[in-house]
């Protein structure tokens, strides 16, 4: 099953963009993050006439995922539990009932610039969420593959210039340290896994050549259970879609389980 990972910043705004990867890549699970709409806006048809089945949890010109299956889904949640007061739509999990069913989560973590803000504690009180229901989710057992955006730059080698970044939520001490938290629940990082190199960036700036610089950074990522650890056969990050036609700033990241 090969599952994949895309913050396309605006899915009506780069659709054909999109389109063209998914029918290069040909993902049978695609998780999209920053779609930017509701859900009666998200363009389903051309990813419908596709094979594929389409769950959305939207908003408003804002945040929103996705995800796109070629396989049924059940046991649908839209929302990341804990607080009943967030209204971000940054969290959809689905089963995805293949030969081997797998729990799929598209994730889009809080930015939380600047730092010293409500914007910064609203991203650490998110990510000790997420590391609550990761826990209950990890006592099932069960293939489980939690992708998307974390805003988050785990290690100076996930930047091509970490000094850059010093003054950013992305690279703060309490922002890495809540990813480790959730990693060492027994959550496996799939570049780590695959043993892809230092240097294998998801994101590049629009502003200051950043593109054309490699001033890149890490932030997208596949993280594994147990279970799903074991059927891992290979990532691949698809650094050329950052060099297409209308491109998002985030790239494909592509993990193969097997079967």
């Amino acid at each position: 099953m090969r599952i994949a990972t895309w913050n396309v910043n605006s899915v009506n705004a780069r659709l054909e963009t999109v389109l063209a990867w998914v029918d290069q890549g040909q993902p049978d699970v695609l998780c999209l993050q920053e779609i930017k709409c509701v859900d009666e806006k998200f363009p389903a048809e051309p990813f419908e006439s596709r094979g594929y089945n389409v769950l959305v949890h939207g908003q408003k010109s804002y945040n929103g995922v996705a995800i796109l299956s070629k396989f049924p889904v059940s046991d649908v949640r839209r929302g990341l539990p804990g607080d009943d007061t967030d209204e971000h739509a940054r969290y959809l999990e689905a089963v995805i009932e293949g030969p081997e069913p797998v729990r799929v989560a598209s994730i889009y973590l809080p930015n939380g610039n600047p730092i010293g803000t409500e914007k910064f504690a609203f991203k650490l009180a998110w990510f000790e969420r997420l590391r609550r229901h990761a826990a209950e989710l990890l006592k099932l057992e069960e293939r489980l593959v939690l992708c998307g955006d974390y805003n988050v730059i785990p290690e100076p080698a996930d930047a091509k210039r970490p000094e850059a970044w010093v003054g950013d939520a992305l690279f703060q001490p309490e922002s890495r340290a809540a990813f480790r938290a959730l990693t060492w629940l027994g959550l496996t990082d799939a570049h780590e896994l695959g043993g892809e190199p230092d240097g294998t960036f998801t994101f590049w700036d629009y502003q200051a050549g950043a593109w054309q610089r490699d001033h890149g950074i890490r932030i997208d990522f596949h993280l594994l259970s147990p279970q799903a650890a074991d059927a891992f056969r290979g990532i691949e990050t698809w650094r050329d879609a950052r060099d297409m036609d209308k491109p998002s700033d985030h790239v494909p990241v592509l993990v193969t389980l097997d079967p």
